[in-house]
């Protein structure tokens, strides 16, 4: 059984409002060389897209025979590997947080 990603990103996004709400200074979330965690996810994801459509693009070129199926292959090989490790990541963040809901309070 797996859970969606985003099922960790509102239950953190529902804690810091508690938080807030309870009259505590909220904790901002921590920035390393100016990022912050968001920002390194977006700009990962956007990565993702576009070695996507990359790999696209150059399918649909060797299928029109205007491309080189060399350029395809490695195209395609790229984009197998970069969802393989969005996938990884993504079952690493769920296995934090399942590891986080069995935390005794």
């Amino acid at each position: 059984m797996s859970i969606p990603a985003s099922v960790g990103l509102n239950a953190y996004a529902n804690a810091m409002k508690t938080v807030a709400s309870a009259g505590k200074e909220a904790a901002k979330p921590k920035e390393v060389d100016g990022q912050s965690f968001g920002d390194l996810v977006n700009q990962s994801v956007s990565q993702v897209v576009e070695t996507g459509k990359a790999s696209e693009s150059q399918s649909m070129a060797a299928v029109a025979k205007q491309g080189d199926v060399v350029n395809m292959v490695t195209a395609v090989s790229e984009a197998e590997a970069t969802v393989q490790t969005v996938v990884a990541i993504r079952d690493k963040v769920i296995n934090a947080y399942q590891e986080i809901l069995r935390m005794p309070i």
